[in-house]
């Protein structure tokens, strides 16, 4: 009876963060009247591909698709490596002000996102990058939760296998590169799953950092379709098939790397 209840309550709660995705694939492939007529029910009548390609014909989601890829490409490369780097000196490197310096970035992570709007705008625009492809990847290509997350891996390290590759005449860059950033690799794994997730779906920077349509990625497009950009009418066939497009590869990065990411934070569970 307890296994029964237990896969009860499980069932009761898969269905309910499931169920909302169902919902925005079931409205893609309706007409505009059914989205509008029936919005939470999970069967189209009848089925429709019109939403798709409006989305493809009718938007510039191509543009924003190619910036997004670009964007999160660039970023997801700079956090894993600039990430594991400073979470390394962090962890190994005795230097004065590393405890001061490794405060400042936990405090950095309490720090509501939206405090720093302002700021990143006026930074931006004074340095001219305001409005540019620079203005998208720079502030985002380091991270402070990913310092912390190769940090606390990095310790977990025995600091034995350094010294051994140092007897051997390794000096601290090529003992980081060649001994103990293969022996990351669930680390590495965990940050590039988040950092690709987070760099796509990430929407407030944009707000702050570009006006210019042709620079949109794809939260922000999807912002744009939202509001209502494209006239009256609900539209929730097109916005939900956006929508559709934008979660799928995420989706599809997660399922493919999903053993790793699990096996990446087991191990790194037993090694703490």
């Amino acid at each position: 009876m307890r296994k029964l209840l237990r896969g009860m309550v499980l069932t009761f709660f898969s269905l309910v963060f499931i169920y909302p995705f169902v919902i925005q694939i079931a409205n893609s492939v309706k007409t505009d009247a059914d989205a509008a007529a029936n919005p939470l029910s999970p069967v189209p009548h009848p089925l429709s591909t019109a939403g798709f390609e409006k989305v493809f014909l009718g938007t510039d989601l191509p543009v924003w698709l190619g910036n997004s890829l670009v964007v999160t490409v660039i970023v997801t490369l700079g956090r894993v490596l600039l990430d594991s780097m400073a979470g390394y000196a962090l962890a190994r490197l005795r230097f004065s002000g590393r405890g001061a310096l490794f405060g400042a970035i936990i405090a950095v992570m309490a720090v509501p996102g939206v405090v720093l709007f302002i700021p990143k705008f006026l930074v931006l625009n004074t340095l001219g990058m305001y409005d540019s492809y620079l203005a998208l990847i720079l502030p985002l290509i380091a991270d402070a939760a990913g310092v912390f997350i190769m940090k606390q891996f990095f310790e977990s390290i025995p600091v034995s296998v350094e010294e051994a590759a140092r007897i051997d005449g390794a000096g601290t860059f090529r003992i980081f590169w060649s001994v103990v950033l293969p022996m990351a690799r669930p680390a590495l794994i965990t940050l590039t799953i988040l950092s690709f997730q987070n760099s796509w779906n990430e929407f407030p920077h944009t707000l702050v950092a570009v006006q210019d349509p042709a620079l949109f990625t794809l939260p922000r497009g999807l912002a744009d379709l939202v509001s209502g950009s494209l006239g009256g009418g609900t539209q929730f066939p097109l916005k939900l098939g956006a929508a559709l497009l934008a979660t799928l590869p995420v989706a599809l990065i997660f399922v493919i790397f999903q053993r790793y990411f699990i096996r990446g934070a087991n191990e790194g569970s037993e090694k703490g």
